[in-house]
């Protein structure tokens, strides 16, 4: 049941970065992740049991000790160390985004070559190929390794990676010390491990998306309270016109909207003598404003020098902190 449920889980990776392509510009960087993550999806469905003994049935009866699935797994892991290897030369500084497209020809065609000596002479050098680029891959994913969205799903994914080329290295040395061949997905000490690349490929690679999308969730929720009261306020700083299709956008819209309507209720960027300077930290500046959001005739006076984002800060951080500060301060029986 594991098989099939890894082999679905990594196909839907593969159609979150198609949807990807669909609503983002088809770069050849985005392309050849969509290939590289269906090419992780097809090994997996094609190293199920089932799955594998179906397609070597295809072959004619005196054939069917060449193993036509392991034919098919080497392939769909030489198409992903290809397409990804794609991705990973967009990164060296000596390969610029003019060059990109010819460099990925190349690689590409070195790729079907492969493929093709593969399948017409032995898995084995298949493995090789998968090894020597699933190393490069993890040599540049180290190189760009970050805290940020971005970095952290190349973290998984060249963590997934690293997976691969150790089982390929593994699957060499089997060959070598003629064990007897199986189809890798059917190998008792293969499945889990081929398992655990596989997702941690597929996690990796729409990591960014799915990361996004809890923060400005999680970024709606906090930012809730205050955006009621704001709109309420000032219902003309929404665009009636214009229609939401993420919750990212919808996120950047509602905290435009709040800085909008801040920035009304202010007085349009009038300075006010009583409200002196903004203090240097952005705490006390949040408390402070948020205290004038919920009661604005009340004794706290803000002008537009305390809604604008402190140094360093950017706007939905900004909104974010506030929002915080209008939360804390909001009595619990107004909450519930």
């Amino acid at each position: 049941m594991t098989f099939w449920l890894t082999a679905l889980l990594v196909w839907v990776a593969a159609g979150a970065r198609v949807g990807r392509v669909l609503v983002k510009p088809a770069t050849t960087a985005r392309v050849a992740i969509v290939v590289a993550v269906a090419a992780v999806a097809l090994a997996a469905t094609v190293a199920v049991p089932e799955i594998a003994l179906a397609i070597d049935n295809l072959l004619p009866r005196g054939l069917r000790n060449a193993m036509l699935s392991d034919g098919v797994v080497v392939s769909a892991w030489m198409i992903f160390a290809t397409a990804t290897s794609v991705v990973a030369s967009a990164a060296w500084p000596v390969v610029s985004r003019q060059n990109l497209r010819r460099v990925a020809t190349v690689i590409y065609g070195i790729g079907v070559i492969a493929i093709a000596i593969t399948l017409a002479w032995s898995t084995t050098f298949g493995w090789i190929y998968v090894a020597l680029g699933s190393t490069f891959i993890v040599i540049t994913g180290l190189r760009n390794l970050d805290w940020t969205a971005l970095g952290r799903g190349i973290a998984i994914y060249t963590t997934g990676t690293a997976f691969v080329a150790v089982l390929a290295v593994l699957e060499i040395r089997r060959a070598f010390i003629d064990a007897p061949r199986a189809a890798p997905g059917n190998a008792a000490w293969a499945w889990p491990a081929w398992e655990i690349a596989s997702l941690l490929i597929a996690f990796g690679a729409v990591w960014i998306v799915v990361e996004l999308w809890v923060r400005a969730r999680v970024l709606l929720s906090q930012i809730r309270p205050l955006h009621r009261t704001m709109i309420g306020r000032f219902p003309e700083v929404i665009a009636h016109e214009q229609e939401t299709s993420s919750t990212q956008l919808k996120a950047s819209d509602h905290v435009a909207q709040i800085m909008d309507a801040l920035y009304l209720q202010s007085g349009g960027g009038i300075e006010l003598t009583a409200a002196g300077p903004p203090p240097s930290s952005p705490v006390d500046r949040a408390d402070r404003v948020a205290e004038w959001a919920r009661n604005p005739l009340g004794d706290a006076v803000v002008d537009a020098r305390w809604i604008a984002p402190p140094e360093g800060i950017s706007p939905r951080g900004w909104v974010q902190t506030i929002a915080r500060a209008y939360e804390a301060s909001t009595p619990v029986h107004v909450r519930n």
